[in-house]
C-alpha cells in the first residue's frame, strides 16, 4: 500500500472540511436554499423564511455567508435598503442542493 492511500484514508480533504464548516453550520443551509428558491431578499423576507432561526443568529451567518463570497450583501444608495443574494460562488450550490433534496425525499421524510 502507498503512503499517499494510507494519508487518504486517515484523513479528509482539507477543501471538502472547510466547505463542511461553512454549509455544515446551522441554519446555513436553509439561507442558502431560501435564496435559491426565491431570489435577492431582505433581512426580515429572510427571517420570514427561516422563523425558527433567531435575528440575532441569522445576522451572524448572513455576515459569514458574506464573508466566505456566498452571499453577497446590497445597500442602495440614499436608501435604508438591503438586500441578500446568492453571489456566483453561492448560485454554484445549486446541483448540490438539488442533490440533497433527492437524497432527502428518499431517506429522510420516510413514513412507516
Amino acid at each position: 500500500m502507498s503512503v499517499d492511500v494510507e494519508i487518504s484514508k486517515n484523513q479528509l480533504c482539507p477543501n471538502f472540511q472547510e466547505a463542511f464548516k461553512i454549509l455544515g453550520k446551522k441554519w446555513n443551509g436553509l439561507i442558502i436554499e431560501s435564496l435559491l428558491l426565491k431570489g435577492p431578499l431582505r433581512f426580515r423576507e429572510l427571517a420570514n423564511e427561516i422563523d425558527e432561526c433567531s435575528d440575532r443568529v441569522l445576522a451572524e451567518r448572513l455576515k459569514e455567508l458574506d464573508q466566505e463570497e456566498i452571499v453577497t450583501r446590497k445597500t442602495f444608495d440614499d436608501s435604508a435598503l438591503i438586500i441578500y443574494e446568492l453571489s456566483d460562488k453561492g448560485t454554484e450550490l445549486k446541483p448540490i442542493m438539488s442533490g440533497l433534496h433527492s437524497w432527502s425525499d428518499k431517506w429522510c421524510c420516510q413514513t412507516d
